[in-house]
């Protein structure tokens, strides 16, 4: 009986250790499975990285070398003086396309948009806006063509604390302002802009209410002496914004690196 009890003891002693065996085998075969794959995934990522970083390389120089083209430049870094006399507080926000200025005149508020130079360099793609204004002065006007200038567009504003606003949009060119559009709008009561008359074209006003309107501003400080300056500024802003505008492309660029 005794030794019934030892051989069975024994079978189920060595059954166990099979069993362990087993499952232990069984646990490293899984660890293997499982630390196979995480390996490989690991090298691809990194392999991946790099072929995403070397094909961002050349796009990076590109804008490296752009970049310092726009540093070489004459105008990108310099200061123009506000002339004597300047009845304006300008505002000009970096990555802005636009400077606004602003001034009272007896009560009034003068708001000036000035965008940037639409610059003429003799190319046929150059802008289409003095392309419109020369087609506008033949129609009125028989004078012989002159040469496309750069000009500067303005957006002129001027109201008071309650009621309407008259709006300006204008054009800049080195020696005169020409008026293109005018309206009133409605600041206190946006619902009546919506079905407003606007007027008619203001090309086609008679010229001596042109004249009066072009007068009207000038006494508010929007004169042909200011235009140069503003000329220069933004044509100055212009490159300071492109090489602004360099270096936020590189620097998403090299984000994507990362």
């Amino acid at each position: 009986m005794a030794s019934l009890v030892r051989g069975a003891a024994s079978r189920l002693v060595g059954s166990c250790s099979k069993s362990r065996f087993f499952v232990n085998s069984l646990g490293a075969h899984g660890r293997l499975r499982y630390l196979t794959p995480s390996i490989s995934r690991s090298n691809l990522f990194s392999t991946s990285a790099r072929k995403k970083a070397s094909s961002n390389d050349p796009l990076l120089r590109v804008i490296e070398t752009e970049i310092g083209f726009a540093e070489q430049a004459d105008d990108y870094d310099r200061v123009e003086e506000t002339p004597s006399g300047f009845p304006f507080k300008m505002e000009d926000k970096p990555g802005s396309k636009v400077v606004t200025l602003t001034r009272d005149y007896q009560g009034e508020s003068v708001v000036v948009e000035v965008h940037m130079t639409n610059l003429v360099t003799g190319d046929k793609g150059d802008d289409e806006e003095s392309d419109e204004e020369s087609e506008e002065e033949e129609e009125h006007e028989d004078k012989p063509e002159k040469p496309k200038q750069s000009n500067v567009p303005l957006l002129v504003t001027l109201s008071k604390k309650t009621g309407p606003s008259l709006e300006f949009r204008c054009t800049a060119f080195p020696d005169k302002i020409v008026i293109k559009d005018m309206w009133v709008t409605f600041p206190d009561d946006p619902s009546k802009d919506e079905l407003a008359y606007e007027g008619p074209s203001f090309r086609v006003l008679d010229e001596k209410l042109r004249k009066a309107f072009h007068r009207y501003i000038e006494i508010r400080g929007i004169t042909p002496g200011m235009i140069n300056f503003l000329h220069e500024y933004m044509i100055n802003k212009d490159s300071k914004e492109h090489l602004l505008w360099l270096k936020t492309l590189k620097n998403f660029v090299k984000s994507l690196r990362e």
